[in-house]
């Protein structure tokens, strides 16, 4: 098992957590998680993939460790994000990466893709959506009515995401098995969502979200300008992007990969070992050959 480093670097006047593994002169990947979770989510695929590639999973401004200004100080949109993001990648001098994106990290690293259509060598998206098939109805109708008009009734039913409950909720649904799905997940989330002025921060992005539609006849754009090696690997029974989410990169990526695994929206929590062995295999065909392997950075 590769050594998994846990570090800070400071983004414009932020300080951002991010992890890092592996030889930093093999190919780049970059792990975006999305909510409510922070780059714990990549817990256990970090060493899995760190053997033969360079691995940075940062923590968004607002989730984990990374810092959390208060919504007076900072303007959370996911523009910001990918910017912050961005920072974090120039500072460490990656120039060109492949991305793994879930959920929040899809629409930070299409942003990513648009701003500089070369850096990113390959996509991998588990349950990170990217077309209107993927959204969920009875899920999204109420985040659409909060965006549209937000006021203290529309907000009511946003701010239920935030409990423990509807976290545990995301984890379980879909997944057969729930014992296989360890409980401090959803609880050390909640517990990082609830932190005073948090409940402002995510209210933000929930709001902003719609600026991610908007994204989308653009980004198709650029899947079928560049044909960017795809893997669509999808827990099937999430209940927020459907599996028709997975199925649609093909329209616009002809050449897509989609594999669609038994289990829920946090798909590494049931599947860790199937989905690792899935984006090696695809990482194989779709970047270079990795460099062997040299030490980590110091």
């Amino acid at each position: 098992m590769s050594a998994v480093h846990h570090r800070h670097a400071v983004v414009d006047g932020h300080r951002v957590f991010y992890r890092e593994a592996g030889p930093v002169d093999a190919p780049t990947v970059v792990l975006l998680h999305g909510y409510p979770t922070s780059s714990h989510m990549f817990r256990g695929l970090i060493p899995l993939l760190a053997d033969r590639y360079h691995v940075i999973a940062p923590d968004h401004l607002g989730f984990g460790l990374s810092d959390a200004p208060p919504v007076e100080d900072f303007d959370y949109t996911f523009d910001a994000l990918a910017d912050i993001t961005a920072g974090l990648l120039a500072s460490l001098g990656v120039e060109r990466y492949a991305v793994y994106v879930q959920d929040y990290g899809a629409p930070i690293a299409w942003r990513l893709a648009l701003a500089d259509p070369d850096a990113v060598t390959a996509v991998i998206t588990q349950n990170g959506n990217a077309y209107e098939e993927g959204f969920v109805d009875d899920f999204w109708a109420d985040l659409w009515a909060y965006a549209a008009h937000p006021d203290a009734t529309t907000e009511a039913p946003v701010r239920q995401a935030l409990t423990r409950e509807a976290i545990r909720w995301q984890y379980l649904t879909g997944v057969a098995d729930p014992s296989l799905v360890d409980p401090g997940t959803w609880e050390h989330d909640h517990a990082l969502v609830s932190r005073p002025g948090n409940d402002l921060v995510q209210l933000s992005l929930f709001r902003d979200y719609v600026t991610n539609r908007a994204l989308y006849p653009r980004l198709h754009e650029y899947f079928r300008t560049t044909g960017v090696p795809l893997l669509a690997v999808w827990g099937e029974g999430d209940e927020i992007f459907g599996p028709a989410g997975a199925a649609a990169f093909t329209r616009d990526l002809p050449d897509a990969r989609v594999e669609l695994l038994p289990g829920g929206h946090f798909l590494l929590e049931s599947a860790l070992d199937e989905v690792a062995a899935i984006i090696r295999d695809f990482l194989a065909t779709a970047l270079p050959t990795p460099a062997p392997a040299v030490a980590a950075r110091a």
